[in-house]
């Protein structure tokens, strides 16, 4: 089965020189699309320079930074159309997402679900996080899991596996959000329609290089986001439901 890694980047030179070397190494039938958000330490520049030595790491650069959620979805779509994909992976480039566990990943994927490396499982690790960031983190996703009405733990990690049918459908969902909070509302778009979301354990590491693009102010649009998003999938169900009585009746 072909697999595809998904990467959004915004200024992840040093980062993506090391990511996609040990990607390739990991898993022998793989490719990497890098989506670039017109970084300004030329990822991009990076990226091509790589492109030398494998023939499977495609780029695409995008004019303006439009958000993690979007650039995933590009990537997907790239993957989906051109790749001939099978199996989807998205992680970061900051090397937070250990590649290690890649292989894994892979083995436990299935068509009808999405897994989900969790930081909050009892067998997992948060290295060199401040705790004040693991406290936020906790809280955030405690208010989505409870808003979204989602059984997972740990709703806002990017490190995810999905095959080609539930790629099918968020490629073709008109998308509330665009960022971070984009990952809840996949999570809530494929769990609505029956999809199993498995948290697995996973290793999670503070970055070294570069820096957060985690902001203040995105975290509170992102608290407005998801009773919009509640707010919409209660819509989507009461016209699946009016749809259903129609044909029965």
């Amino acid at each position: 089965m072909r697999v595809t890694v998904v990467i959004p980047t915004y200024n992840e030179r040093s980062n993506i020189e090391k990511i996609v070397p040990l990607i390739f190494s990991l898993l022998k039938e793989v490719s990497i699309v890098v989506v670039d958000d017109n970084s300004l330490d030329k990822t991009a520049s990076a990226v091509l320079k790589l492109q030398k030595n494998y023939s499977n790491l495609h780029l695409i650069a995008r004019r303006k930074k439009t958000g993690r959620g979007s650039a995933v979805l590009e990537g997907f779509k790239y993957a989906f159309q051109k790749i001939k994909t099978d199996i989807f992976i998205e992680m970061d480039a900051d090397l937070s997402h250990d590649p290690n566990e890649l292989p894994r990943l892979v083995k436990m994927s299935n068509p009808r679900t999405v897994i989900l490396a969790s930081r909050y499982l009892p067998e997992s690790k948060i290295l060199d996080w401040p705790i004040i960031r693991v406290l936020s983190s906790k809280i955030a996703n405690f208010l989505i899991g409870a808003v979204l009405d989602l059984p997972v733990i740990d709703n806002t990690n990017g490190y995810r596996c999905y095959q080609k049918e539930a790629i099918k459908i968020l490629l073709t969902y008109n998308f509330v959000s665009r960022g971070y909070i984009l990952l809840s509302e996949s999570e809530k778009i494929l769990y609505d329609r029956g999809f199993e979301l498995i948290e697995i354990p996973t290793i999670f590491r503070n970055r070294i290089r570069g820096e957060s693009k985690a902001s203040i102010s995105e975290f509170f649009y992102s608290l407005y986001l998801l009773f919009k998003i509640r707010l919409y999938s209660k819509l989507r169900s009461k016209q699946i439901n009016n749809s259903r009585n129609l044909i029965n009746s």
